[in-house]
């Protein structure tokens, strides 16, 4: 069976439209799936958000979640929106991640980025950077570790190799620079881990801590499939300086695959020919893939 991917158009003054529409005549998408336009566009000026184009963005996200509920399309790719409009039209959600989680009533959920040769994971998200060591906790590292293993099983890598960073420089430097890597991220390393390998030759598919500075270095090799980071920006710089135009968000845990492009509306380039829908593109070819081996 074809798949059916969902694409919402995202805020109609910013760029979504138009990298969505050279997405669709670009010849680089899955021949494997049918798509379909979520939303309408408006009679809106290009570059400038308005509380009416922030109405037709989120009743592009309201029908999409809806058909996906229904099962009338196995996946959703999601347009940017604009934030700061949305919170002006009562949007309540940090973003479209939390988003489709409230809309799936789904609390196991968590964010993902890839592209190019990385993927990252991250265990807290919109936090101030000052609260990130005490919303890091044992049970959510391993939460967060068990998705991302599973995302990676969905893409056929049967045995990942997952490499865990540290909260602190040089991953506490033994204690040195901050106790959280001993006292929380390696014995969450340790339960992920649990049961043991049947084989002792056989290695843990969760490893580190590491340093957050040598890591992705690392990983951007090839010694890692996947990097699981402790907060937002630990992933999301080595993601964009690695893929800046390749990079696709995801979120971990629904029902159905809800992939996005890794960037904003762009409004100071709506309109001008020079927005590059490679993002996009990612982003629907990943959503036709997950579809592919979404669990029945």
């Amino acid at each position: 069976m074809r798949c059916r991917i969902g694409i919402t158009l995202g805020d109609p003054a910013g760029i979504g439209p138009e990298i969505i529409q050279a997405a669709l005549a670009s010849g680089r998408l899955s021949q494997s799936a049918d798509y379909s336009i979520i939303g309408q566009p408006s009679n809106c000026s290009l570059g400038q958000p308005t509380e009416e184009t922030a109405q037709a963005a989120l009743a592009a996200l309201e029908e999409g979640a809806t058909r996906a509920g229904r099962g009338e399309i196995h996946a959703i790719v999601t347009g940017p929106i604009h934030k700061a409009r949305m919170y002006e039209i009562g949007f309540k959600f940090p973003g479209q991640t939390e988003f489709f989680a409230d809309r799936c009533g789904v609390k196991n959920f968590a964010m993902l980025l890839t592209g190019g040769k990385l993927t990252v994971a991250l265990v807290t998200t919109h936090l101030p950077l000052r609260d990130v060591a005490t919303a890091l906790s044992k049970s959510e590292i391993v939460r967060v570790g068990l998705l991302l293993k599973d995302f990676l099983e969905r893409r056929q890598i049967a045995k990942p190799r997952i490499a865990v960073a540290g909260l602190n420089p040089h991953a506490g430097e033994s204690g040195a620079l901050g106790r959280e890597e001993i006292e929380i991220i390696a014995p969450a390393i340790a339960e992920l881990n649990s049961p043991p390998p049947l084989t002792a030759h056989l290695s843990p598919i969760f490893s580190g801590p590491f340093s957050p500075d040598t890591i992705f270095h690392h990983a951007a090799n090839g010694d890692w499939d996947a990097v699981l980071c402790m907060y937002h920006d630990q992933g999301l710089i080595p993601l964009k300086l690695h893929a800046f135009h390749e990079g696709v968000n995801v979120t971990l845990g629904l029902p159905y695959p809800r992939t996005s492009p890794d960037h904003g509306t762009a409004f100071e380039l709506a309109g001008k020919g020079l927005a590059r829908p490679d993002s996009m593109i990612a982003a629907i070819n990943l959503a036709v893939e997950l579809s592919q081996h979404t669990p029945a």
